[in-house]
Parts: structure tokens; sequence; C-alpha cells
């Protein structure tokens, strides 16, 4: 199996889990994570999401779970074509989310940029509607 296909598969699972769960899976993203992740997301600069902020270890990422699913209610989350080249997986796709707080909807295309090495996820940058994200959010 190439390191394509298995980086694919590795994420193809995760995101099954995730969507599934409706977002209760956060504890099977931090195994396919290595120590010293790269986590980064476009929402940075939102301080009414805070949590959404760039990580430097599996352990701080935590946060970033912690806050969003405090935050938000998953309602769906969907995969639709993932592009391997090298280390390197994209994932397009598509979610919706509830505010807890507005009870506002975001949906929103999403896009996830994955890195790999050895199995193990060393980078990760998030694309999404972060307008959305900031009017929901209030």
């Amino acid at each position: 199996m190439s390191d394509e296909t298995r980086n694919v598969a590795i994420l193809t699972d995760a995101y099954r889990q995730w969507s599934q769960s409706r977002g209760a899976s956060a504890d099977h993203w931090m195994t396919i994570c290595d120590p010293k992740i790269r986590f980064g997301t476009l929402a940075e600069p939102l301080a009414s999401v805070a949590y959404m902020a760039e990580y430097r270890s599996r352990d701080e990422l935590v946060a970033y779970f912690s806050g969003l699913t405090r935050d938000w209610e998953m309602l769906e989350y969907r995969v639709d074509h993932f592009v391997a080249q090298g280390d390197r997986v994209v994932m397009l796709g598509h979610c919706s989310w509830r505010a807890k707080k507005s009870g506002q909807v975001v949906s929103t295309p999403k896009c996830d940029s994955w890195c790999f090495s050895g199995g193990k996820a060393v980078e990760f940058y998030e694309y999404f509607d972060t307008a959305q994200v900031a009017q929901a959010d209030r």
C-alpha cells in the first residue's frame, strides 16, 4: 500500500467516525495526530471562537475540540473528495453546525489540508466560511 493510499484510508475512517458520532469522536483524531502536530484554522483571528487557534502539539489540540463541542452542535459533516499527492491529503466536503448560544446554523463548504509523516498527521489547516461562524456565534 502506498503512503498516499494509507493516508487517505486513515482519514476516510476518521471522517466517517466524526460524521457518524456528530462530533463526539475527538479522541480518535488524537490517535492519528503526531505529538508535535502543527494545527491551524482560518478562523484564528475571530475573538468569539478563541479556541479556533494555532496549536503546536497534540496535547494543546484538546482545547480546540473542547471548545468546538461546547459551543456547537454538528448537524452534518460530509466528505466529497480526497486529493492525495505525496505526504499531502486534501479533503473537500461540506459541514453544518448549530451555534448553541444563538441557535443559528452555519452551513459551509469545508476544505482540510493534511500532511503526514510515518502514518501520523504532522500538519493540519482548515478552511471554511468564517463570516458565517462570526455571525452565528454572537
